[in-house]
């Protein structure tokens, strides 16, 4: 009866510690990434590259991306959260301080190599928070992360800016970003992860009352649970040797079996995501992604070109833009209490709003239509960035969340590759030609979802029915 009422308080509390540590990592992430971005294009041209070798350097990261925001998202799900984490950030910050060291185009692409393959921090925090919290907190907790992060993101350039100004301002730049990153990572390591095992086995209570009626029962059956599915040691967990059970002890197998079932794991994740009938959530993020690029792509060069805008001034718009998207992360949880966290009518009406204001923007016959659509567009695509993440979490399961956040990145990575070449051709018939081919994606969007979103309500009352049959 003590142990029962213990789970029910256990359950009920949200480690809250460990939630807030996790919007501090992600502030801090996009903080020192932000000091970095302003200034590789001219670090690029400093070691003498031509435009076309900038252009090919450039897109390694976004490639690299593309293959690796999967994998790695599966990986986080085998081997849990915490190592998968502080792999990511000591890489990472390998990779900074590495391009600090960059005096030649050679080690400025080493350099972006471990950056482009292990930069998956954010979307691993994004999945850990996904573990902590339940399905109706979500949106309140990942539109506070978003918040976190933007804000990391409005600071940075401010900071690598004044940074620049000092002799050798890039690399002293790249050292402390890296050293952000290892900060990052001793945060990570100090974190009370007994806090996140206790709090997955309590949200399984429910579900597994008839089976396990005990806290320390319920405790053992998902440590044994995780050991028989991922066939790897949970990193939370205390070591299990199984050599009575005729099984493999932890202590008796070779690092190439773990790794190699690690693979397997990964690789079985992956086809899983792969054969699932997501294709259209991850259409939906495609289009909206490349329409969301599309409008920001050619943005002070249309501003100039439209209404004689100084590019000070056009600074002045994008910061605002981007403080504005910051603010309405704390507003995703109300909105979505407001629509009682129906998230598809949430996606379609924010996909439709975001549709509206890129066509005034591309129409907009002053400076004022601009800052107004500009205010409403970073509230709906703050809005709608975080209904797609939970989509894919619905639909997929929040046993995969890792995988799913991670194939959501790798679409997003080909809008990256996708956005520049369009807006390329675009701008070749007018400087409004990007925004409105952004248009015409997001209607495609807005199609898509008004055909696909009854067919996704109608799942989600089978499933909410299900477990009362």
């Amino acid at each position: 009866m003590n142990n029962s009422k213990c789970a029910i308080t256990h359950k009920r509390r949200r480690p809250k510690r460990i939630i807030r540590c996790i919007y501090v990592v992600g502030f801090m992430d996009l903080f020192g990434v932000s000091m970095i971005i302003p200034l590789l294009s001219h670090h690029v041209k400093f070691l003498g590259a031509s435009p076309t070798v900038a252009g090919i350097v450039g897109s390694t990261y976004g490639v690299l991306q593309l293959f690796s925001s999967t994998v790695v998202g599966s990986w986080s799900d085998v081997v849990g959260r915490r190592y998968s984490l502080l792999t990511c950030l000591l890489l990472s910050a390998f990779g900074y301080g590495l391009l600090g060291l960059s005096t030649s185009i050679a080690l400025f692409v080493l350099a972006r190599i471990p950056v482009g393959l292990f930069k998956h921090s954010l979307s691993i925090c994004r999945a850990l928070l996904s573990d902590l919290v339940s399905e109706k907190e979500r949106p309140l907790v990942m539109g506070h992360f978003n918040a976190a992060s933007s804000v990391g993101f409005i600071l940075g350039p401010v900071v690598g800016g004044y940074l620049t100004e000092h002799e050798g301002g890039f690399y002293l730049s790249s050292f402390v970003c890296a050293a952000i990153f290892f900060l990052n990572a001793g945060l990570v390591w100090m974190l009370p992860w007994s806090e996140t095992l206790n709090h997955r086995i309590d949200a399984n209570a429910n579900s597994k009352t008839k089976t396990s009626k005990t806290y320390d029962g319920l405790k053992n059956s998902v440590q044994q649970n995780c050991l028989d599915k991922n066939y790897i040691r949970h990193p939370d967990a205390p070591a299990v040797h199984s050599r009575a059970n005729g099984g493999w002890g932890w202590r008796d197998m070779s690092i190439f079996q773990s790794a190699w079932r690690q693979l397997t794991s990964v690789w079985m994740r992956i086809c899983m995501v792969a054969s699932s009938d997501m294709w259209d959530v991850f259409l939906v993020r495609l289009l909206m992604a490349v329409s969301i690029m599309l409008y920001y792509s050619n943005f002070s060069l249309a501003m100039e070109e439209r209404f004689q805008l100084k590019p000070k001034m056009t600074g002045y718009l994008i910061s605002y833009s981007s403080m504005l998207g910051a603010l309405a992360g704390c507003l995703v949880g109300p909105v979505t209490h407001l629509y009682g966290n129906n998230m598809s009518a949430l996606l379609l009406h924010s996909t439709a709003l975001t549709c509206t204001l890129i066509f005034l923007y591309a129409t907009a016959p002053n400076v004022w239509q601009v800052l107004l659509t500009s205010t409403f567009f970073a509230i709906s695509t703050t809005i709608g960035r975080t209904c797609i993440t939970d989509l894919e979490l619905q639909r997929g399961g929040a046993q995969a969340s890792g995988t799913l956040i991670g194939a959501g990145q790798s679409v997003t990575a080909v809008g990256r590759i996708l956005a520049p070449l369009l807006s390329g051709l675009a701008q070749e018939f007018s400087p409004c030609g990007p925004p409105s081919l952004g248009v015409v994606l997001g209607l495609l969007a807005v199609g898509l979802l008004f055909v696909r979103t009854p067919k996704w309500d109608s799942k989600t009352k089978v499933k909410d029915k299900s477990p009362k049959q």
